[in-house]
């Protein structure tokens, strides 16, 4: 390495507490209130927790390192002696017993490894959500980074400057204002941006008076609310607050001679606790061909019928005929989605003085109202005035394809416009709500303070789109909560059959009002950020002007943030769209320079990772050569891991670490044993640059690259087991270390001066991890005596060891999008463990394996590659039929199961004393360890005891230590909830018992 390339390295660069991290961002999850979240829908947010910790741990310098500023160790024992004698009362229980020793012992710090290991503790507790508003945390960091700043090079007096240029949702930017950096937050999407000015400009500025004066307002637009809309939320007689109507879609049967109208409803429950269930029956009227309801309480699950859509066909009540998906949508797309002619069939009441939801069915007082709210809304249509529509008509998603436009399958129903989204009352509660925060701004605009005018409008359009989210036919009822889930309960505009809609009057309006003053009590700062409108590849900013560049880019075709965007921004266009003409100056969100993989667009892989190479040199130019870049990646395709690494060493960045952080809820929804990061990436960055910002030239040797490769893998791995990280988040976070080998160089140079590319470099590194993941697994044996077949299996399964279960409320919100139920379900038992095929290759051949040749146990369809389930395997491992035929990539070959029942059936006639490979003395062993112990698993699961004790004892099978070790291996990699799982488990219990 070169002079010009030495730097002091930072914290994040040599360790960080990610366990501790994890445990608090996983943990945020389920914070609401005060929580930036909470202010307005974005998609795939940042915790807070891991990016408070991981711009701590970039910002400040590593103490132990040689190049540490004297100033800032002398600062940081300051800092941690003072926690240690005045604040370890509020310091967690992994922390304390480092700092009880410092106080007994402060000389301690003088050992520049302990004042590290402080630091980390302190930056572990910090990211604690209780403690970000506790001054102690925020003095002490914020004093750490003005200290880190000035001692490693900058200007006495400024802060250190932070870029996000995909601020989205404003996690990053607000962060680095909390820990004392100054930030520049940018993107292309207009409600990031109105966001972030929130966040990063409003709240700092305003702070208190801001969320006195929106709460004094708030209490103004819901009394005028209430004035002009009681009237369509009409009170029971007896005093009864409707909180929700539940309404269903409709078709007309198709039958023969039927024609009954088909309420739409997937599920007829209300209510399904624990301790409390209410459904909803269907009671055929064949005379008059319609459907009546009854609700039942107290009733049990196996006496509620069916709904009457399943995989977007509809079955009549009435005739039983089934009228089929394509007709369904054929007649809701006259109806422009059939939101307006829905079937009210409950309405959901509070009872005052009573506790818990009650249901009723609906009455004549229920039906007028809507009946009313629809020539009310016409009339105001009529009357209305302006550039814009009173209700949005601009255009929906167009969806479809294979990428991005997946969310979207409004449009197969007809809903062609945005106001299609929503039922005549909603619309007129929307536009009403518009109309009143437009007053509130020209009331306001009476005062001196333009800004502070502009300010509270925004607050107020934050409400707006809050009620927006609520307040659509995409909403839909939560029998576990009993409330309306909003429309973005996922990322995608679903298609509802039944739909829940709030009644905005029964106390939603002030608890909108209540989550934004929350927030802004609760991010009170002493400094401003700035948010503005740019593209990624094109900043605005000067060179070298930032310190350190942290962004969270977009992943390929993941989150279709522009279209999903779109649903708010034609709200806002009618609340605030003349006060930012800059922000929404074209119809819809701007597309044109949006960097996702969307077919609809014409965007491909190769417009993405053009695009993103280009945010890498960008980000690089606006990047102070001693800076540090963060780079959060969290995409599971080894194609697009190459592609994000090539644009970033192509930019003229020297990749110096990764960490996953844990950022994903404990259950989330997901493909079952597929593999999916648990974590997201923090790839850590530096510019390969002189002092003058010029590229460093520095050739580096090919065999001294590979010589160095394994050796970085071997240290990175386990100290990410020593944090829990295992499977594919281990994977992926040995990256950084592999690239650092790598990347630190301009190019790389074999003996004959060839120059390596980095996809060939690759190659070698994914071997090197499966080795390296080999030797994890396999942490007492010798996994060279393994067969191929084994140790492929081990990894295969390792690798998955991040996915997590499904959560049910994410399935139900999942299940009720009609695209899901026009998929066939599957009816095996196991479906095998998925891996993206190149993932799959890359890992076989760094163990020497070749996946054309290993057909026995895994099955490559496409772009997927499946291991097999044991029991997929009983033909092939009980001799019923050749090998399996060769399956080439997208190749479709079915292969003949047998179930364990014929196996069991096979077994019961073989003749005693047989000796083909069904006997029941035993089978024929296997050619390799895994199919023997493969078939002990499959005797064990079809209680065949004799044979079993025969393979293992009599034939010798079980005298084979490496049989025992690699059952073991298998028995910690099953997933626990699998057969597969109970089968080993079951085998190795009894080992001790045959004498083995």
């Amino acid at each position: 390495m070169t002079e010009e390339m030495r730097y002091c390295k930072r914290l994040i660069e040599v360790d960080l507490p990610i366990k501790r991290i994890s445990a608090h961002a996983r943990r945020e999850k389920s914070i609401r209130h005060g929580h930036i979240s909470t202010l307005h829908i974005w998609w795939a947010r940042r915790p807070l927790a891991a990016c408070r910790a991981v711009l701590c741990a970039s910002l400040w310098p590593d103490p132990a390192d040689p190049l540490c500023p004297e100033e800032f160790k002398i600062t940081a024992r300051e800092e941690m002696l003072n926690w240690a004698n005045k604040h370890i009362t509020i310091l967690s229980v992994e922390s304390f017993r480092l700092f009880i020793k410092i106080q007994k012992e402060p000389s301690l710090l003088n050992d520049e490894l302990v004042l590290r290991k402080a630091l980390l503790d302190f930056i572990a507790d910090f990211s604690n959500w209780d403690n970000t508003t506790v001054d102690q945390y925020l003095e002490s960091s914020r004093r750490l980074t003005q200290v880190a700043h000035e001692s490693l090079g900058g200007i006495a007096g400024t802060r250190p400057m932070v870029v996000d240029p995909f601020a989205g949702g404003g996690s990053i930017p607000l962060e680095a204002l909390r820990v004392g950096a100054d930030t520049f937050a940018s993107d292309l999407n207009p409600v990031a941006v109105l966001l972030n000015k929130v966040v990063l400009e409003y709240i700092p500025r305003y702070g208190q008076e801001l969320a006195e004066v929106v709460r004094e307002w708030g209490n103004w637009i819901k009394k005028e609310a209430e004035k002009e809309l009681e009237e369509f939320y009409p009170k029971d007689p007896d005093g009864a607050i409707p909180i929700a109507y539940l309404w269903a879609r409709t078709i007309h049967c198709e039958g023969p001679g039927c024609g009954a109208e088909i309420p739409l409803m997937r599920s007829l429950w209300l209510v399904k606790k624990q301790n409390r269930s209410i459904a909803i029956k269907l009671i055929p009227d064949r005379r008059e061909k319609k459907v009546n309801f009854e609700i039942v309480d107290n009733i049990k699950a196996r006496e509620v019928g069916q709904g009457t859509v399943k995989r977007g066909s509809a079955t009549c009540p009435v005739c039983g005929y089934t009228t089929p998906v394509a007709s369904v949508r054929r007649q809701l797309k006259k109806r422009h989605g059939g939101a307006n002619d829905a079937l009210l069939y409950c309405v959901v009441t509070n009872r005052p003085g009573q506790q818990g939801r009650f249901y009723r069915l609906p009455n004549k007082q229920d039906i007028d109202a809507v009946k009313k709210a629809n020539q009310e809304l016409e009339r105001r249509k009529v009357n209305h005035k302006g550039e814009l529509s009173l209700v949005p008509d601009e255009p929906t998603p167009l969806g479809g394809g294979s990428g991005a436009g997946r969310a979207f399958s409004q449009r197969n129903y007809g809903m062609d416009k945005f106001e299609d989204l929503f039922t005549a009352r909603q619309a007129l509660t929307l536009t009403t709500l518009v109309h009143l925060v437009r007053e509130i701004r020209q009331n306001m605009n009476q005062g001196e303070d333009k800004e502070f005018s502009i300010a509270i409008g925004t607050c107020f359009a934050m409400i707006v789109d809050r009620c927006s989210n609520q307040l659509s036919s995409l909403s839909k009822w939560n029998i576990n909560r009993q409330m309306v889930d909003g429309v973005f309960a996922r990322q995608a505009l679903p298609m509802l059959w039944d739909f829940g809609e709030i009644n905005i009057l029964s106390g939603y309006i002030e608890g909108a009002i209540n989550w934004i003053s929350l927030i802004i009590n609760h991010e009170c700062c002493n400094s401003s950020g700035n948010a503005e409108l740019s593209s990624a590849t094109s900043s605005p900013l000067p060179d070298d002007a930032a310190h350190c560049f942290f962004t969270d880019p977009p992943y390929y075709d993941a989150v279709p943030y522009a279209d999903l965007s779109d649903f708010f921004i034609v709200w806002l266009k009618r609340t605030v769209g003349d006060i930012y003409p800059a922000l929404f100056s074209s119809q819809l969100a701007p597309k044109e320079d949006e960097c996702i993989v969307d077919e609809i667009k014409g965007k491909d892989k190769i417009y993405f990772e053009r695009n993103m190479a280009q945010v890498m040199t960008e980000g690089r130019r606006v990047l102070a050569p001693e800076g540090i870049g963060v780079v959060v990646f969290a995409h599971k395709s080894t194609e697009g891991w190459e592609a994000q690494l090539r644009a970033m060493v192509d930019a003229g960045w020297i990749i110096t670490a990764s960490w996953p952080i844990d950022t994903e809820r404990s259950v989330r929804m997901r493909a079952n044993d597929s593999a999916a990061l648990a974590s997201s990436i923090h790839l850590v960055c530096r510019p390969r640059e002189n002092s003058d910002g010029s590229l460093i030239t520095l050739i580096g040797d090919w065999r001294d690259v590979l010589q160095e490769l394994p050796v970085r893998i071997h240290e990175w791995m386990p100290r990410l087991a020593e944090n829990g990280v295992v499977g594919a988040d281990a994977i992926f976070a040995c990256l950084g270390p592999a690239l650092e080998v790598f990347s630190r160089y301009s190019s790389v140079e074999k003996p004959n001066g060839e120059q390596v590319l980095l996809k060939e470099y690759m190659e070698h590194v994914w071997a090197a991890i499966s080795r390296e993941a080999l030797s994890v697994v396999f942490s007492d044996a010798d996994a060279s005596g393994f067969e191929e077949d084994s140790r492929l299996t081990a990894i295969w399964l390792w690798t998955l060891t991040t996915t997590k279960t499904t959560d049910k409320n994410d399935t139900q919100s999942d299940d009720s999008d009609s695209e899901a139920d026009e998929k066939p379900t599957s009816k095996t038992k196991s479906s095998g463990y998925l891996l993206e095929y190149d993932t799959a290759r890359k890992l076989a051949q760094g163990l020497g394996a070749h996946l054309d040749k290993l057909n026995s146990i895994v099955e490559i369809k496409g772009d997927t590659a499946r291991l097999l389930p044991v029991e997929d395997r009983a033909r092939y491992l009980f001799g019923k039929v050749e090998e399996p035929v060769a399956v080439k990539k997208k190749a479709k070959v079915k292969q003949e199961q047998l179930s364990l029942f014929d196996l069991t059936e096979d077994l019961e006639k073989a003749t005693p004393g047989e000796t083909g490979p069904c006997s029941v003395g035993a089978p024929l062993a296997g050619a390799t360890i895994l199919d023997r112990v493969h078939q002990t698993m499959l005797l064990f699961a079809t209680g065949r005891a004799d044979a079993m004790k025969r393979f293992l004892v009599e034939d010798g099978i079980g005298h084979d230590q490496r049989f025992w070790k690699l059952a073991q291996a298998l028995s910690a990699l099953y997933p626990p909830s699998s057969e597969e799982k109970r089968w080993v488990d079951g085998v190795l219990a009894r080992k001790k018992g045959l004498g083995l």
